[in-house]
C-alpha cells in the first residue's frame, strides 16, 4: 500500500468536503423554479458578498498587497468563471444533458495541455490515465441518455466553450493561488464572476425579483454549497495539487449527484452507472497516487 505524504490526509478531507459540496448542485437546481442564468446570478453575487465581507473583515485594506498584475489575471479568472456557467448552462436549452455533459467534462484534457503549454507540467503516465479513465466513466453514466438524445451543433460547441472556461478558470487559479489567500483569491475572482453573468442575464431581460420564498431559499443554498464551500474547496486544492488533477477530481459530483438524486429525487440508478461510478473513482485515484509521489 502506498503511503500518504504528511499532510495529505487533511488534504483530502477537505477535498471530499468539497467535492460533496459540489455534488448537491445539479440536484438543487432541478429544485429551483427560476431561470438557470438567474440561479448562476444569484450563485456568484451571493459568494462574491459572502467573502467580499469575509475579506474586509480581517482588515480595512485586505486588497493593498495585491498587485495590478495578480489583480488583473483574478478577474480574467472570475471571467472565465462566468463563461464555463454561461455557455453549459446555454448549452443545455440546444442539446441533450448527456451531450452537454460529456461536453463539458473535456475540461481536464484541456487543462492538462494548458498545463503544459503554460507551466511546462508535463503530467505522469498515471495522471493521464486518470483522465482517461474518468472519461471513460462519464460516458459509462451518460450512456443510455446519450444514444436517445437530439443533439445539437450549437448546444454541442456551447457545451465545448463551457469545458474552456472551466479550464481558464481552473489554470489561472493554479498561477494565483500560491501567491495569493484563497479569501483574497476568490473574493475578487467571485466579484469578477457575478459582475459579468449579472450583465449576460440582464441583457435576456430575466426578471432578478418577485420569486416565491422557496425559490429564494434555494438561491442561497446553491450558493452556500456548491459555490462558497465547494468550488471554494477547489480553489483552496489549487495550492497544492496541480490544475490537472483538481479538474480530473470535479469528474467524482456526477457521483455524488446521482445518489443524491437517487435519495431525493428519487431518480433510478442502473448498473451502468453504477460501473461508470466505479471507473471514474478508479481515475481519480490514480491521480492521487500520480500527485502523492510527484508532491
Amino acid at each position: 500500500m502506498i503511503g500518504l505524504k504528511k499532510g495529505w490526509s487533511a488534504r483530502l478531507l477537505m477535498l471530499a468536503v468539497g467535492l460533496c459540496s459540489i455534488s448537491v448542485s445539479s440536484v438543487l437546481i432541478k429544485l429551483c423554479d427560476a431561470p438557470a442564468l438567474v440561479i448562476a446570478s444569484y450563485r456568484l453575487t451571493l459568494a462574491a458578498l459572502f467573502y467580499g465581507f469575509l475579506a474586509f473583515s480581517r482588515t480595512r485594506r485586505p486588497y493593498r498587497g495585491i498587485s495590478d498584475a495578480q489583480a488583473r489575471w483574478a478577474v480574467f479568472s472570475g471571467l472565465f468563471l462566468s463563461l464555463h456557467f454561461i455557455a453549459w448552462i446555454s448549452s443545455l436549452e440546444f442539446t441533450s444533458v448527456a451531450s452537454s455533459v460529456v461536453l463539458v467534462q473535456t475540461a481536464p484534457v484541456l487543462v492538462a495541455i494548458g498545463s503544459f503549454l503554460f507551466f511546462q507540467e508535463k503530467g505522469a503516465p498515471l495522471l493521464f490515465a486518470g483522465i482517461v479513465l474518468c472519461l471513460a466513466g462519464s460516458l459509462f453514466i451518460s450512456h443510455h441518455d446519450y444514444q436517445a438524445a437530439q443533439s445539437s451543433l450549437l448546444g454541442n460547441a456551447l457545451a465545448v466553450l463551457g469545458a474552456f472556461g472551466a479550464a481558464g478558470y481552473l489554470l489561472i487559479g493554479r498561477k494565483l493561488r500560491p501567491v495569493m489567500s484563497t479569501i483574497l483569491y476568490v473574493s475578487l475572482v467571485y466579484s469578477a464572476a457575478a459582475a459579468a453573468t449579472l450583465m449576460i442575464t440582464g441583457l435576456f431581460a430575466y426578471p432578478l425579483w418577485g420569486y416565491p420564498a422557496r425559490t429564494v431559499g434555494l438561491f442561497f443554498l446553491i450558493a452556500l454549497f456548491p459555490q462558497i464551500i465547494g468550488h471554494t474547496t477547489l480553489n483552496w486544492a489549487l495550492k497544492h495539487f496541480s490544475a490537472t488533477a483538481v479538474s480530473i477530481m470535479t469528474l467524482a459530483e456526477p457521483i455524488g449527484a446521482t445518489i443524491l438524486a437517487y435519495l431525493i429525487l428519487h431518480e433510478s440508478v442502473g448498473w451502468i452507472k453504477i460501473a461508470g461510478g466505479v471507473v471514474i473513482l478508479s481515475g481519480i485515484a490514480l491521480t492521487l497516487v500520480s500527485e502523492n509521489r510527484s508532491d
